[in-house]
C-alpha cells in the first residue's frame, strides 16, 4: 500500500493535466475491472461486481489531480509567469523547485531580489503575479523551445519517510486513489463504481460529470483533510490529529454528510477496533459537495486522512493512517451489504 502511494505521489497531475496519473491507475485497474471507461472530462470510471448486489448504486470517489501551477506567459528574458491551479498559499512558493510539462523541465520559483524592495514591501509577501519560474533560459526563444503557455508545473518533491510519517507532494488526494485502487484489486463486498475524478481542485468539475452519469444512491469520498495538531495550536483549531485514524467529517464547507451513514461507520469502527476521529471545525470541501446534490442527490460519507502542510511540496501524514483508512473503508463496504 505504501509503495503504491509513493508511486502515485511521484506522478505529476496538476488539475487539468491528470494524464500520467490516469494512465498509471488504468494499467493497474484493468485486470480487475468489469468495465472501465474515460469520460470527456477525463474521469476514470470503473465498475466492479462484488459479492452482493444491494440494489443501490454505490459510488466511491477520489480525485487524481493535485494543486500546482499553469504557465501564463514567457518574458523576453526567458522567465515563466504563472498562475496557481488550485489553492496554494503564496508563502510556500518562493524558492520552491518545480518541473514543467510532461518533459519535467526543472525550474525554481523566484521573485525580485530583496535589496530592490522598499521597507514597506519587505513587510509583505510577494504576490504570485510578482513571481516567476526560472528554467535557466536566456531568452523567450530559448524558453519556448521547452515550454509553452498553458503548460502545467508541479512541485518537484519526492516522497520521504521521517519517523512514522510520510512527506510528499500530492498526498491530496493520491492517498484516496491508492485506497480505491487497493479495494478494487481486492474485490469489494458490494457492487460498486470506483471513480477517479479530475479537476477537484478547480471547483469539483470532474465529479459533477461523473455523478450525472452514475446517479449514485450512496457516495463515499476518500480524501485528505487539514491537520493543525501543532504545539502552539490549541483546542478546536487543531481540527484533527495525525496518527489518530481517519477523519469522518459531519459537515464541511460544501457538504452535510449523512447522519445515518456516519453512525453506522462509527459503530463499525468501534466493533473492528479501527481508530477514527472527526473534524472540530467546519472547513474545506470535497467532491462530496457536488455528488450529494447531483442527479437526484445521494447520501454521502466522507473518509479522510489527516494531513499536515496540505497543498505544499511536503504534505505530511502518518503511515498508520493509511492502513486504518483502507481497513475502515473495506469494513464499511461490508456493512453496506448487510
Amino acid at each position: 500500500m505504501l509503495k503504491l502511494l509513493q508511486t502515485l505521489c511521484c506522478l505529476d497531475g496538476v488539475s487539468g493535466g491528470e494524464d500520467a496519473v490516469r494512465n498509471y491507475i488504468r494499467t493497474q485497474a484493468e485486470p480487475y475491472a468489469d468495465s472501465i471507461m474515460e469520460d470527456v472530462m477525463g474521469n476514470l470510471i470503473i465498475f466492479k461486481k462484488g459479492k452482493v448486489n444491494t440494489g443501490r448504486t454505490i459510488m466511491l470517489a477520489a480525485h487524481m489531480d493535485e494543486v500546482g501551477l499553469i504557465i501564463t506567459d514567457i518574458t523576453d528574458d526567458g522567465f515563466l509567469r504563472f498562475a496557481c491551479s488550485g489553492g496554494i498559499d503564496s508563502k510556500v512558493l518562493l524558492g520552491t523547485r518545480v518541473r514543467v510539462n510532461e518533459n519535467r523541465i526543472p525550474g525554481v520559483i523566484g521573485s525580485r531580489a530583496t535589496h530592490l524592495n522598499t521597507a514597506a514591501e519587505e513587510e509583505k509577501l510577494p504576490l504570485v503575479r510578482d513571481m516567476y519560474i526560472d528554467i535557466g533560459a536566456a531568452s523567450r526563444e530559448e524558453a519556448e523551445k521547452l515550454v509553452q503557455r498553458g503548460d502545467f508545473a508541479a512541485f518537484d518533491s519526492e516522497p520521504r519517510f521521517f519517523g512514522n510519517m510520510l512527506k510528499a507532494k500530492a498526498i491530496d488526494d493520491r492517498i484516496g486513489c491508492a485506497v480505491l485502487l487497493k479495494l478494487l484489486q481486492e474485490g469489494p463486498a458490494v457492487d460498486a463504481w470506483f471513480v477517479f475524478t479530475v479537476q477537484e481542485e478547480q471547483g469539483l468539475r470532474g465529479a459533477t460529470a461523473a455523478a450525472y452519469r452514475i446517479k449514485p444512491d450512496i457516495g463515499i469520498v476518500l480524501e485528505t483533510t487539514t491537520a493543525a495538531d501543532l504545539s502552539f495550536v490549541k483546542g478546536a483549531a487543531r481540527c484533527c490529529t495525525v496518527g489518530k485514524g481517519p477523519v469522518m467529517p459531519i459537515l464541511d464547507g460544501a457538504t452535510l454528510y449523512s447522519p445515518e451513514l456516519i453512525r453506522r461507520a462509527y459503530a463499525i469502527a468501534a466493533e473492528k477496533g479501527i481508530p477514527v476521529q472527526t473534524k472540530t471545525i467546519v472547513s474545506g470541501g470535497t467532491d462530496a459537495g457536488i455528488i450529494s446534490k447531483t442527479a437526484g442527490g445521494a447520501k454521502m460519507l466522507g473518509i479522510a486522512a489527516p494531513v499536515r502542510y496540505l497543498h505544499t511540496p511536503s504534505s505530511a501524514m502518518a503511515v498508520s493512517d493509511v492502513d486504518a483508512m483502507l481497513a475502515l473503508t473495506r469494513e464499511i463496504l461490508k456493512g453496506v451489504s448487510q
